[in-house]
């Protein structure tokens, strides 16, 4: 391995890492002296903030744009590491006797971009295995400071069978050599170049007819630099482009080709897409099963761009879609919800950590959710079974039946589904046949509810089922559980215990009847005490 000295230059723009930890990577910003320190200095820009001690400016003096005030440090060029060659980290993370701490460290991406640990089953054999390059299917080489991948002639016939290559965090920008690299070895599928901060040239690509997945989180790349990468990646199946603050989708087809026709799985999770306008742009991906849209800024969900989406992109959009996730942005209304069942295949959604799933900021309960979605079979990660998919969709009709106007033709805007659920669960309206059932009726409309004590101060009481009214509220219901369970002097709070949800849904509303909030026949609601 060639040494460090104090004598190598350094460039601006160049990639580094310090000497001694190769996980402390940076940008080489300035090259020179630094007013009242001897001799010659590198400014570098560190990726991780905290990593520096300023923001390229030192007593006064400004000497570079760091990128927050704590990311940018000066070093001497001894103490700072221009990298190893990829053959170079493959003699030191396979040749070398591993410690424990890096055998931990070791392990393959699955198809899914999953971390599957190598299993070392035992020292000499497996490390004479792994130390004959041609044998290996797999490397990681995460974090050891590879700055040039040593593309040369003979590279294929020393890694003839690697399929997965995972070079997180490293000091490669060269999209060139990237392209050789693939072209030099033929059995290379998989590709993981996250963490890299790559060029922003990607014209001068091969056709990489081999790669099927590429994983480029958090280097910087934008959609531009995607589409200019597609017309060499004609059978990728999965992209994943998370943390790279991508907030447009320009356009994603031309005259003379189909792009991503493969594409199966675009992830784009930690993102900064705030239209769905942009997410629409993808919708005639002919391919594309999975989309993965968690922690972006999207608050609104809708089925057309302005009010006027052409009839091609609107008539058949997303039409190999299975699966949406949606976690951990702003949508807050309904008539977003009812918008997902535009897509003709769409049966896994992810909607939490949305104002929508959270009642305390105007959200529905999980029953109203599962009710409005068509044909949604995998909600927020957990199964909905035939069953709860029934019971959630006759209690949400209950629901808005209790509303005391649900005839009105606001009903049809508001509940898009209602009077099909309605005549597919042969629900009658009941108000209507109250007038001449009389005492008879007021008992067809009690539901049976079962009570839990959970508070930890309210000691083992045995759970009760209790028949009361549907048009009583939430306060009412506190009053009787006190009654019930004899808890006069605790500050009581409901909730509902939906199967299929992992956290109980709190009612807030003492207002809202039991009715509203989505109780029903054989519900379990939850006694707590106040924090």
């Amino acid at each position: 391995m060639k040494a460090e000295s104090s004598n190598e230059s350094f460039k601006i723009g160049q990639r580094v890492h310090s000497l001694n930890d190769p996980r402390r990577v940076g940008t080489v910003k300035y090259v020179g002296s630094v007013e009242g320190y001897y001799g010659n200095w590198i400014g570098v820009d560190w990726d991780q903030d905290g990593d520096g001690k300023h923001d390229g400016s030192v007593n006064g003096v400004f000497y570079f744009n760091g990128r927050s005030q704590t990311s940018a440090s000066f070093v001497r060029s001894q103490n700072l590491s221009h990298g190893i060659t990829l053959l170079q980290a493959l003699d030191l993370r396979y040749r070398t006797i591993s410690t424990k701490d890096e055998e931990d460290e070791m392990y393959v991406l699955s198809a899914k971009n999953k971390r599957v640990s190598i299993q070392l089953l035992g020292g000499d054999k497996i490390q004479d295995k792994l130390s004959r390059f041609e044998e290996l299917t797999s490397a990681s080489l995460s974090y050891l400071g590879v700055s040039s991948l040593g593309v040369s002639s003979d590279l294929g016939s020393i890694l003839p069978n690697l399929k997965q290559l995972d070079l997180t965090g490293n000091l490669i920008s060269d999209w060139e050599e990237i392209g050789a690299l693939c072209e030099q070895l033929p059995a290379l599928t998989t590709l993981n170049l996250s963490s890299n901060s790559l060029s922003s040239d990607v014209t001068s690509l091969p056709l990489l007819k081999n790669i099927r997945v590429l994983v480029l989180n958090n280097s910087g790349i934008s959609w531009t630099q995607v589409e200019n990468l597609r017309r060499s990646l004609p059978g990728i199946e999965e992209l994943h482009l998370m943390g790279n603050m991508i907030s447009a989708i320009t356009s994603t087809s031309s005259s003379d080709d189909q792009p991503f026709n493969s594409l199966q799985l675009l992830n784009l999770d930690d993102n900064c897409i705030s239209e769905w306008g942009e997410v629409l742009k993808l919708s005639q991906l002919p391919c594309l099963e999975q989309l993965y849209l968690n922690k972006n800024k999207l608050s609104r969900i809708k089925n057309s761009v302005n009010g006027n989406e052409s009839p091609k992109t609107s008539s058949n959009p997303f039409p190999s879609l299975r699966c949406l996730l949606l976690g951990a942005n702003n949508i807050g209304d309904t008539a977003s919800i009812d918008a997902l069942n535009v897509f003709p295949k769409l049966v896994d959604i992810r909607l939490s950590d949305n104002p929508i799933t959270d009642p305390a900021r105007g959200g529905v309960p999980r029953f109203v959710l599962v009710a409005r979605l068509t044909k949604v079979q995998v909600l927020n990660g957990s199964e909905v079974r035939a069953r709860e998919k029934k019971e959630s969709e006759i209690r949400y009709v209950r629901m808005v039946m209790s509303k005391l106007n649900y005839k009105s033709e606001e009903t049809k805007l508001l509940h898009p589904r209602f009077y099909e659920l309605k005549k597919l669960h042969g629900i009658e309206d009941e108000r209507a046949s109250a007038e001449n059932s009389g005492p008879k009726n007021m008992a067809s409309g009690l539901i049976s509810i079962n009570l839990k004590c959970v508070g930890p101060s309210m000691g083992e009481k045995p759970q009760l089922t209790k028949k009361l009214p549907g048009s009583i509220t939430v306060g009412k219901l506190k009053i009787l559980c006190e009654n019930f369970f004899k808890l006069k002097s605790i500050k009581l709070r409901l909730f509902l215990h939906e199967e299929g949800s992992p956290f109980p849904t709190p009612f807030d509303d003492e207002t809202a009847t039991l009715l509203d909030v989505g109780i029903c026949n054989g519900s379990t609601v939850l006694v707590d005490e106040e924090s």
